[in-house]
């Protein structure tokens, strides 16, 4: 019987230490939007992401976004449009996509939600570093994230341009 492959230890310390610190801080963090806006962890990140927009996007490039799936993705955004946080629209260019954006009262509730998440990543996080230690971080981690990408789960990757449907 052969022994299964194995990471050689730092590679493993490494590994276990990072699933660790992920699921502590989004543990938290879950508790904290919950608690100060009733939202969801993906319907923070479709606020956050529409902010960080202009306030509108196509639900692809949103879907494109995030690593969750477009069925997922979609419910989400509907809960978001029954409290009135978003809407949803054909999209301007083409009406079989749909775009979402953000309304007032959208942009209101994560201003307030992000006071807390701001104590709580920089309390459980970015205090324990420091600003060397910050840059190095962001430079592993997009490094690894841009290596992740490049063969991505297939409810984070690029949608596929839609054949034209016409006779040539």
């Amino acid at each position: 019987m052969t022994e299964p492959t194995r990471l050689p230890p730092a590679q493993l310390a490494a590994y276990f230490a990072l699933t660790e610190v992920s699921s502590l801080l989004q543990h938290a963090v879950e508790q904290q939007l919950k608690t100060d806006g009733g939202l969801t962890t993906p319907q923070f990140q479709i606020l956050a992401r529409l902010n960080a927009a202009g306030g509108r996007l196509r639900m692809t490039d949103l879907a494109d976004g995030l690593v969750y799936s477009r069925s997922g993705l979609t419910y989400q955004a509907a809960q978001l449009e029954k409290r009135g946080l978003v809407t949803r629209t054909p999209g301007a260019d083409d009406e079989r996509s749909v775009e979402v954006t953000l309304t007032p009262p959208g942009r209101d509730l994560l201003a307030h939600v992000m006071v807390g998440h701001v104590e709580v990543v920089d309390g459980l996080m970015m205090s324990s570093l420091t600003e060397a230690d910050i840059a190095v971080l962001t430079e592993v981690l997009t490094r690894v994230r841009d290596h992740m990408r490049a063969a991505p789960p297939r409810s984070a990757a690029p949608r596929a341009p839609k054949k034209s449907g016409g006779i040539s």
